[in-house]
């Protein structure tokens, strides 16, 4: 089973991240990733990460959003974490505005595998003290940092 850990990076990790709003947001994380992966490119993961997005939001509650989605030419799955400095409206199902995003992107025939990553982040989000160690992060490092020590039990 894939780790978390091991799709995620201290590169993709990022604290105070400005936020301003939900399509701001979502650039931001397209072009991280596209930076961080020079084979993929930001406008793509953008266009698929809007379109989940007009699916239902990805913001489950608690200041949380899981923005997602498959990715043509997507190899393996990558994930990306963002703390920002301000919370933004992201029509969360309980209405409250969104400042920790977990992403995750899948190559276009997702599988089990991925579904199961998703299931992953999610029941690790939805522990209080989790969240208040990722939103506590000072910096990049620490941030990934609190994930691995989260998936190591610790």
């Amino acid at each position: 089973m894939i780790r978390l850990e091991t799709i995620l990076t201290p590169a993709r990790s990022l604290v105070n991240v400005p936020g301003g709003s939900k399509k701001r947001v979502l650039e931001q994380i397209a072009n991280l990733v596209a930076r961080d992966l020079t084979d993929l490119d930001a406008q793509d993961i953008f266009e698929n990460l809007i379109a989940r997005e007009k699916l239902g939001s990805t913001g489950f509650g608690n200041g949380i959003a899981i923005p997602h989605c498959r990715l043509p030419g997507c190899q393996a799955p990558i994930s990306a974490v963002l703390h920002l400095d301000a919370a933004v409206d992201f029509d969360a199902i309980d209405g409250a505005p969104v400042d920790l995003l977990f992403v995750l992107l899948v190559p276009e025939a997702a599988t089990d595998e991925h579904l199961e990553l998703l299931r992953q982040i999610a029941s690790m989000l939805d522990r209080a003290e989790v969240r208040e160690r990722l939103r506590q992060a000072q910096s990049n490092e620490g941030l990934y940092q609190v994930v691995v020590d989260v998936q190591s039990g610790h």
